[in-house]
């Protein structure tokens, strides 16, 4: 398949000349003689690369490069800047609006090609690395979730036969408790199934910028009713809410409500997972000028510098996720959210002594 590449400019001879000479190197090329038909044509046509002037009727160069941007569908177009502007604040503004490089008129034709040739790759390389993070995703996927599901699956599959062949003898309490082991497997069943789904989610998100800079537009404002109901609604289910100390201070975290009583759900579950009943889980809060830490402390069996080494991506990580039974996916998480927003995940641990979390996020202003 040919190449395809917008040509903006007014200029006709220029535009011409550039059309002409694209075409003998066997590139397929339309052109527009101004900013409004060339961002029409850019949504319509989907170029893989855009040539644009800077200075034209209509619509300027800038103005389409800010609206390709906004789009989804366009924004990682790559686009080349043609100006017979030397002044260093016209470059800058247009590397801000994410230019990907500029052309000073009047350009050779090997100047040209070459500018075309660089974007080209820059192009092929980041769809590469796209396409090999969704493989090596859908591969362990294909892998581990039918490992992780096999469990709480066969519990409801076995529970399900003894009360379809016994369900006119089995006394009524002892109907209820295996209808509850049912519904127990059933939830866990549900919660790994939204965890690889968020997993994978995550994953593509980090792969588009404009996605990124979406979610650092989040906001939460209301962080001890957020993290304080997770905490205990998770205590509640455990039977340890007396186990629960809770110290936070109030601030705007620049993250999604979702996305932080996720980060404080799986942290807080295994916490109360791995530590024995009657010890201390602890969960405080440690403002700094544009940074939020979340602090979350147990008494349990820990974990190795081994284990706390593989907690990373989930390309990453199946031999954790088995070794722990479960709590490396939630971690693994728990990272990627948090990088995703700016910010890290810490983890120092004492095997059968202490495990704490902390989890740096950037504050809203």
């Amino acid at each position: 398949m040919m190449t395809k590449i917008l040509v903006i400019e007014d200029q006709e001879s220029l535009r011409e000349e550039i059309i002409e000479l694209l075409g003998l190197e066997q590139f397929q090329v339309i052109g527009a003689a101004d900013g409004r038909t060339g961002l029409e044509l850019a949504q319509s046509k989907h170029p893989d690369l855009i040539l644009c002037d800077v200075t034209m009727p209509e619509l300027d160069g800038h103005e389409v490069l800010s609206a390709l941007r906004q789009n989804s569908l366009t924004a990682t177009i790559p686009f080349i800047f043609l100006t017979a502007r030397t002044d260093k604040t016209d470059l800058r503004q247009g590397m801000q609006l994410g230019a990907d490089d500029y052309l000073t008129k009047p350009f050779t034709r090997t100047e040209l090609l070459a500018a075309i040739a660089a974007q080209l790759r820059k192009q092929e390389a980041i769809i590469r690395k796209t396409q090999q993070t969704i493989d090596t995703l859908r591969n362990n996927i294909t892998l581990s979730l039918p490992h992780e599901l096999h469990t709480p699956l066969s519990a409801i599959i076995s529970l399900s036969e003894l009360l379809i062949e016994d369900c006119d003898k089995q006394p009524v309490s002892e109907t209820r408790e295996m209808l509850e082991m049912i519904r127990g497997s059933a939830e866990q069943l549900y919660g790994l199934t939204q965890n690889f789904l968020l997993q994978a989610e995550l994953e593509l998100i980090a792969t588009d910028s404009n996605r990124i800079a979406a979610l650092r537009r989040s906001k939460t404002n209301h962080l001890i009713r957020a993290i304080a109901e997770t905490a205990e609604s998770i205590a509640q289910q455990a039977d340890r809410i007396a186990d629960l100390q809770i110290h936070l201070q109030d601030a705007s975290v620049a993250i999604a409500e979702k996305h932080l009583q996720k980060i404080a759900q799986e942290i807080v579950d295994n916490a109360f997972k791995f530590s024995r009943p009657g010890s201390v889980v602890t969960i405080t809060t440690d403002l700094k000028a544009d940074e939020f830490w979340l602090v979350i402390c147990d008494r349990g069996r820990g974990m190795t510098p081994e284990q706390v080494a593989n907690v990373g991506t989930y390309m990453q990580f199946e031999r954790f996720l088995h070794e722990q039974q479960g709590s490396g996916l939630g971690l693994a998480l728990t990272k990627r959210l948090a990088e995703l927003y700016g910010g890290s995940l810490l983890i120092e641990s004492v095997p059968n002594q202490q495990t704490t979390v902390r989890v740096q996020l950037p504050r809203a202003m």
